[in-house]
């Protein structure tokens, strides 16, 4: 099997013939994402620290807007442009581009202004469109291809529209605690995406570019990982109580460090484009373990869920937002010193997000302005070198 990520079928004679930036979901989702994750947290990390005061405060509030948007804004466009990509290759059929993808795009940008500026009215309706929107289009894709087996895939985001409602059902109530706990319920979705796709890919990937790597799997931990992960997740976002969350988080853990250590991590070491995907699982187990410590107030529940956020969420997108766009811009799965700078920078402000708070906690400040400064750098390096991938067409002048 190539070591290549082919999420769309080759194609010998293409039919599209319009702007390739909206050839295929990476390319525009990918683009616009790293591009307003670097802008969002930069800002961000400004206004937290004092740095900066906005002549207007964007509507929600400072808070509960870093919170929506990098989960459903940030996270959920990386994930609508991977599904849509993987879509192609899964069902055989195409599915969203060129006036229809550059629709549900312009959706989502508008949301990303609206939702700094207001009025809160349009903010929330444009918002709570774009989820459900590629939700029933991926799920009709689906079904025309009998495709069950990616049935939850769809369903999910549907969820995560779903909880994206929530989230402004409980501040127009006034309930921001319960928009932070909608935003964390999908921050824990979102880890669920990472468990389902990394448990089909990362061991194919680490097979296939580590000669004599052996990936073990264990019938009980898979049937068992998804399940754990979502009850935990629930748990946490809930605040259930101390001992439930507790036991289904340290379940988790267990699940994932086990599942992680049957595909050979340690061996990745010196193929980053694969060691960053080990890098980003590896996060689940710490994540739960920390959440397990929070439920039980022994840490803060702001850096537990940071090593979902900056870790898992953070590591796998850019790893997979530099393979899948190397694949599918008719490149080799070959990284260079902009990458692994890229990948360091993130797997740094992973550690220092989680790590500076718990070891130095009169320093969290500090620790956020650093692994802030990380983050904006790798996606930065990313949007340098991938934007004229993205915005061209293949080099192999086939479709996609």
């Amino acid at each position: 099997m190539s070591v290549l990520l082919q999420i769309s079928p080759p194609s010998r004679t293409p039919s599209y013939r319009g702007l390739p930036v909206l050839a295929l979901g990476f390319r525009p989702f990918y683009l616009l994402a790293a591009t307003f994750g670097a802008l969002a947290i930069a800002m961000w990390v400004a206004i937290y620290l004092g740095w900066w005061v906005p002549a207007s405060q964007p509507w929600l509030g400072a808070m509960a807007w870093h919170a929506h948007e990098m989960v459903f804004g940030f996270a959920a466009a990386v994930v609508i442009g991977f599904l849509f990509t993987a879509g192609k290759n899964w069902t055989g059929i195409q599915t969203p581009q060129g006036a229809w993808l550059g629709a549900l795009v312009g959706v989502w940008l508008l949301a990303r202004v609206l939702m700094w500026t207001g009025p809160a009215w349009a903010a929330i309706a444009t918002d709570v469109a774009l989820l459900p929107l590629c939700s029933l289009s991926f799920f009709l894709i689906l079904r025309r291809a009998k495709s069950q087996r990616n049935y939850g895939l769809a369903i999910a985001l549907g969820v995560m529209g779903a909880l994206n409602i929530g989230f402004h059902a409980a501040a127009l109530s006034g309930r921001i605690d319960w928009s932070l706990h909608a935003a964390e319920a999908a921050t824990g979705l979102v880890a669920i995406f990472v468990t389902v796709i990394g448990g089909r890919v990362i061991p194919m990937f680490t097979a296939n570019a580590i000669p004599g790597v052996r990936i073990r799997r264990w019938q009980i931990v898979e049937r068992g990982v998804i399940v754990l992960t979502l009850l935990a997740t629930l748990a946490a976002a809930l605040q259930a109580p101390v001992w439930l969350t507790g036991v289904l988080a340290l379940g988790a853990a267990a699940a994932h460090g086990t599942r992680l250590y049957g595909w050979d991590p340690l061996r990745t070491w010196r193929k980053p484009i694969v060691s960053i995907l080990h890098v980003a699982y590896a996060f689940l187990p710490i994540g739960f373990l920390l959440i397990a410590a929070a439920s039980a107030g022994w840490l803060d529940r702001s850096t537990a869920l940071h090593a979902l956020t900056v870790g898992v969420i953070g590591c796998a997108i850019i790893a997979m937002v530099t393979r899948t766009a190397l694949g599918h811009t008719g490149r080799r799965l070959e990284t260079g010193r902009m990458e692994h700078l890229a990948y360091l920078f993130m797997t740094l402000a992973a550690v220092v997000r989680v790590a500076g708070p718990l070891w130095l906690p009169s320093y969290k400040p500090e620790a956020v302005a650093l692994a802030g400064a990380l983050w904006v750098l790798s996606l930065v390096l990313y949007v340098i070198k991938y934007a004229p991938f993205l915005t061209r067409p293949r080099i192999d002048g086939k479709e996609g």
